[in-house]
């Protein structure tokens, strides 16, 4: 009962979040709240843009996509120069080129996917000027294309959808910097390091035997690895990047010590694509689309949240049949400072976001338990997902819907006052068919070749579903993994790179292009015949849509993985 109340608190909470910040976006959006306006007024000067010019949705792709290439640019020269350049206590040496890529293309598309130990790879420098500043653009780089699309529905018989240098700008100035800065400070209270200073060698309290070859050896020392993690926490969660500072993220206890900072953490990964909903309600003039489609999003996650908490309960029956008690649970890769409850929960959301911070090993789940994640990201990172991506993403899924409901009434199919016809469906269309078929084509490659299988820890079923897994939150830019899976050699920090640049570029086109076809069309006002887009009714059918297509494209690659691993594990 008390694990279940703490879910519920947490959901409560999310959603009162939702009215307040996204009120605050929208304002900040439509230009009424500029509080840092001659700050933001230096900024335009200084980059030499004109804050009034609209543009229309091929230069503001345009502007997306050179500002995203210079900002990989900057990461992969960083991590090859980090040697030579300073705030490098470790003297750690320079990244080999195929992780640089990996790595480069994972903070510019916001998945963060990392093949690599933080810790032992990356200086000080490449974390907070390399890795830090992506997290803050990346994010607001999602949010910017949301807005864009906003104006789409809202604005009528347009050229424009705004002006991304603007959307980005105040994206950060006024959202993610702001957030993070208050997020940041009470992290350090709760004893997230904040640092310059180098690695700490303190002497143990008690000396632990280990062997080295034939040799047994004692160690009296241990090195603990410090720096300035709490300013990456921060914008890691709020912008639904993932990345942490150590190698395993938020589950380290200088990255997440207590009760807490795991609650805030966990509120931080969705917060802003909650509230996001609102916002979107706010530009097109009718708040009941964004409470509709916020409701959309919590009754999925409930449900998978409900199905991973029982599966983690219910623990191993191998250990049961062995006479081990699992009072708690399935605590295998877990934190005891936060139990089953709590560990399934940041699972739920994090995946549900496009986050990929991890609080505890997702390896270790039971196949059902593991089954949920891998889901979540197989969606298409749309239940709350990435900030900004999320929610245009679950666009594109009611664009789809309402165009299913016109089919089924001989109607032509309306959205917010808006006709959806033969160019939007076409690019709804590949929307959502190119992480799918990243996802599914990867897997397969992975699983067929020896590069791919010679990286699994674990054979048979297992195997195919950390395979799985990785191209899952590669190919929706999601960034966890099944740890069994050695995914930093070349063909993985290749392959996965490639996955995660065409998920995430390959969906902004095709949103971009929407939003400029429909900023060009009249606003239809609604008739008798129009369908209610905020009714239960609708909520339902846009849930089965999201869910029917998941299933119908993954059930066979799941059937191959986690849940045939269920019916091995449960039958013996």
């Amino acid at each position: 009962m008390n694990a279940f109340l703490q879910l519920g608190f947490y959901v409560v909470v999310l959603l009162l979040l939702a009215k307040p910040l996204g009120a605050y976006m929208a304002n900040v959006y439509q230009g009424r709240t500029r509080f840092l306006a001659p700050v933001e007024s230096l900024i335009y000067r200084l980059c030499g843009t004109r804050p009034e010019d609209d543009m229309d949705w091929k230069r503001y792709l345009w502007g997306v996509l050179w500002f995203n290439l210079l900002g990989f640019i900057a990461v992969y020269g960083l991590q090859r120069l980090q040697d030579l350049l300073p705030l490098n206590p470790q003297k750690i040496g320079a990244v080999s080129p195929d992780s640089s890529f990996n790595t480069a293309v994972s903070f510019a598309t916001n998945t963060n996917w990392q093949g690599y130990g933080g810790e032992i790879t990356m200086s000080y420098l490449t974390q907070m000027l390399g890795l830090s500043v992506q997290n803050f653009l990346s994010a607001a780089t999602g949010m910017a294309v949301l807005i864009a699309l906003a104006r789409g529905f809202a604005r009528k018989q347009a050229n424009g959808i705004g002006n991304f240098w603007v959307d980005i700008t105040r994206s950060t100035l006024y959202i993610l910097l702001p957030l993070s800065l208050l997020l940041a400070g009470v992290l350090v209270t709760q004893g997230v390091v904040q640092t310059f200073a180098p690695y700490k060698t303190v002497t143990l309290v008690q000396p632990v035997q280990y062997a080295e070859g034939k040799e047994t050896k004692t160690a009296t020392e241990q090195t603990l690895a410090v720096g300035p993690a709490a300013s990456q926490i921060a914008i890691k969660q709020l912008g639904t990047n993932g990345g942490g500072f150590f190698n395993v993220n938020s589950a380290h206890p200088f990255e997440n010590p207590t009760p807490l900072s795991n609650f805030l953490e966990m509120l931080a990964i969705l917060v802003i694509p909650g509230a996001l909903c609102y916002t979107f309600g706010r530009m097109v003039g009718d708040t009941r689309q964004g409470w509709a489609l916020l409701a959309a999003m919590t009754v999925v996650f409930a449900g998978f949240l409900a199905v991973c908490v029982l599966a983690e309960q219910a623990g191993n029956p191998i250990l049961a049949q062995a006479g081990v008690e699992q009072p708690l649970g399935n605590m295998e890769g877990k934190e005891v400072r936060f139990g089953v409850a709590n560990s399934a929960l940041w699972a739920t959301a994090t995946t549900a976001a496009s986050n990929g911070s991890v609080n505890s090993m997702h390896d270790s789940f039971t196949p059902l338990g593991g089954l949920v994640p891998m889901v979540l990201m197989q969606l298409g990172e749309i239940i709350f997902g990435g900030v900004g991506s999320g929610l245009y993403g679950m666009l594109i899924f009611a664009i789809v819907a309402v165009f299913i409901a016109g089919l089924m009434v001989g109607r032509t199919p309306e959205y917010v006052g808006k006709k959806i016809e033969a160019f939007e469906m076409k690019m709804a269309a590949l929307a959502v068919l190119f992480p799918f078929a990243v996802v599914l084509i990867g897997t397969a490659v992975a699983v067929a070749i020896e590069p791919g299988t010679s990286s699994m820890a674990n054979p048979g079923v297992h195997g195919f579903s950390e395979a799985l897994y990785a191209f899952s939150s590669a190919g929706n830019n999601n960034g966890s993994a099944f740890a069994g899976l050695n995914a930093n050699t070349p063909f993985y920090n290749s392959a996965l790179g490639i996955a995660m640049w065409v998920s995430r570029y390959w969906i902004i086109v095709p949103v971009l292009a929407i939003a400029g076809s429909l900023a060009r069309k009249k606003l239809v006002p609604a008739g008798a015949g129009t369908l209610p887009t905020h009714t239960p009714l609708f909520i339902g059918f846009l849930v089965g849509t999201v869910l029917v297509l998941g299933a119908l494209t993954f059930v066979p690659a799941l059937a191959l993985g986690p849940v045939a691993e269920h019916l091995q594990l449960w039958s013996k």
